[in-house]
């Protein structure tokens, strides 16, 4: 009654009523308010103790295992329970179903891979691109994607390009595209390697046309294997498993605010065992082979088979040398 109209029914008329004190009833109003609080820290700790044994288990069976365990120790309700769950964020969201980021079914033009033997020297030597999407929460259990395109410079591992889209058109792409080419304008002795997967979007004319007047190779991957485009992977799992991870985002906006900043740091303070501990800007001021803190089987594949042609290339030269030798010798008998 006091809490539904405290004017009307006052603290002090309804204790004469019942014959008890003021101090009596917020002495109980406290051992209350200490309860609720225990019961709540209660709840908390049985929820975090079957998360441990089950991460994903959701809030209907947590209450049911929690009724069962406690019947004859007065559990709190099922409004209560409920309550407590969504008061700390403890609802397991429904598992995100993956969208597809690339459509290679298209009867657009494609190219060869050009950088299976390539292993970059300097910056703006390879550009690898690629597309992940991002999910945005609607609400608790509501869901939408938006779509993150990233370039990244092969030799120094910096973020030289990327533009986040509502959809997979190719504008977000080019985008990003735009923004790396700013880097090259007016540098004409750059050689230029622009390596994708073969989605429309890096196949689209509009693509194309925009490297073809750079002067820039295009390469393609040639079948669906992620070794293909593997760097372009691994900065896609960088950028969301790291920089972003447990981010939660509502819209776009704040995709894109925390993508800038995430770049921001990937670029200027983050070291990468790729580029012997430096960050992606001060790799990107070296020229020549740059130590890794890794084993690259990958570039000693690449290696020993360019060495193995070099040995084969100087044998042959020899064996022509002394052919034309042997010949000349015979004309002057």
């Amino acid at each position: 009654m006091h809490a539904k109209d405290s004017k009307r029914y006052q603290v002090r008329f309804l204790c004469s009523l019942f014959g008890v004190t003021k101090q009596a009833y917020y002495k109980y109003d406290e051992n209350a308010l200490m309860l609720k609080l225990a019961q709540e820290e209660f709840v908390l700790q049985y929820i975090h103790d079957i998360r441990k044994l089950d991460h994903g288990i959701g809030g209907m069976k947590l209450w049911f295992m929690y009724q069962r365990d406690f019947v004859e120790n007065k559990p709190v309700g099922r409004d209560r329970f409920e309550d407590i769950v969504d008061k700390y964020g403890l609802k397991v969201r429904n598992k995100i179903r993956k969208p597809k980021t690339t459509d290679s079914t298209h009867v657009l033009p494609t190219y060869p891979n050009l950088t299976k033997e390539l292993i970059p020297l300097e910056p703006n030597q390879l550009w690898v691109s690629d597309i992940t999407y991002i999910t945005m929460w609607v609400d608790e259990s509501t869901y939408i994607f938006c779509y993150l395109s990233l370039i990244l410079d092969a030799y120094s591992e910096e973020i030289v390009g990327w533009s986040v889209g509502e959809s997979l058109e190719t504008i977000y792409p080019k985008e990003a595209l735009k923004m790396a080419l700013k880097r090259i304008e007016g540098n004409k002795d750059v050689n230029l390697i622009h390596h994708s997967d073969r989605g429309s979007q890096y196949a689209s004319n509009e693509y194309v046309d925009l490297l073809k007047s750079y002067g820039i190779s295009i390469s393609m991957t040639e079948n669906g294997d992620p070794k293909e485009n593997a760097k372009a992977e691994r900065i896609n799992n960088t950028m969301k498993n790291e920089l972003l991870k447990d981010c939660i985002f509502e819209n776009i906006e704040q995709v894109r605010e925390a993508v800038e900043s995430a770049v921001e740091f990937y670029n200027k303070e983050r070291p990468h065992m790729s580029i012997d501990m430096m960050t992606p800007e001060e790799a990107a001021k070296c020229v020549g082979e740059i130590k890794k803190r890794w084993i690259s089987y990958r570039s000693i594949a690449i290696k020993g088979r360019l060495d193995g042609l070099e040995i084969a290339e100087n044998s042959l030269l020899a064996s022509s040398c002394q052919c034309s030798t042997s010949l000349v010798n015979h004309l002057q008998e």
